[in-house]
């Protein structure tokens, strides 16, 4: 596999060895051994699978308590794959990183505890699978507003129609990163491991 680093330290593009041909494809999503040695020393305690259509933006979501780091990837369709950095006392703080996702870059993303996280459906609809290192833990639960112009996401509304993205209620009313509730300094020790 190989790994491309972003812009942010820490979060990682892998971009697995594909086996491909005349029959299809075979890929690794997980291998603990090699994702070990590329430096991702994750222990996974949870699958979750999203479907979403065109124009979901499901995020920007974390977990204020019991941070999850999360390996994405897209089985079907296309996403744009956003992670920002929520941990008060890190240099890089409100910033964030986009890649696009897909059934046919076959890349994943690998967002570490300490980061918020979302994404756009560009195709027509989208299977996004990702594991996580924390079961969900709603008491913990938090969302960040997607499109608050502090952080100045990028996101590729061009691609939706001039339709406007369809978020969830929680995240239609989710606050601005001047008013969320961050990882401080005690819990920045927690989220910069796996």
């Amino acid at each position: 596999m190989k790994i491309v680093e972003t812009d942010l330290p820490g979060v990682l593009l892998i971009e697995p060895h594909i086996f491909e041909d005349a029959r299809g494809y075979f890929m690794e999503t997980w291998n603990e051994r090699d994702f070990r040695r590329a430096g991702i020393a994750a222990r996974f305690v949870q699958d979750n699978h999203s479907h979403s259509r065109k124009g979901v933006l499901r995020g920007l979501h974390y977990q204020l308590a019991r941070p999850q780091g999360k390996l994405v990837r897209v089985a079907h369709g296309e996403i744009f794959d956003v992670a920002v950095d929520l941990r008060r006392h890190s240099p890089r703080f409100g910033r964030w990183t986009g890649s696009l996702l897909s059934d046919s870059n076959r890349r994943m993303a690998w967002v570490p505890p300490g980061f918020g996280h979302g994404f756009l459906v560009l195709s027509a609809s989208a299977d996004v699978i990702y594991k996580v290192t924390a079961p969900r833990h709603e008491a913990g639960e938090r969302c960040l507003k997607w499109n608050d112009p502090a952080l100045g996401i990028e996101w590729p509304l061009h691609r939706l129609d001039d339709a406007a993205p369809l978020t969830s209620p929680r995240d239609a009313i989710a606050p601005v990163l001047a008013d969320a509730e961050v990882y401080e300094q005690a819990d920045a020790s927690r989220c910069t491991g796996s």
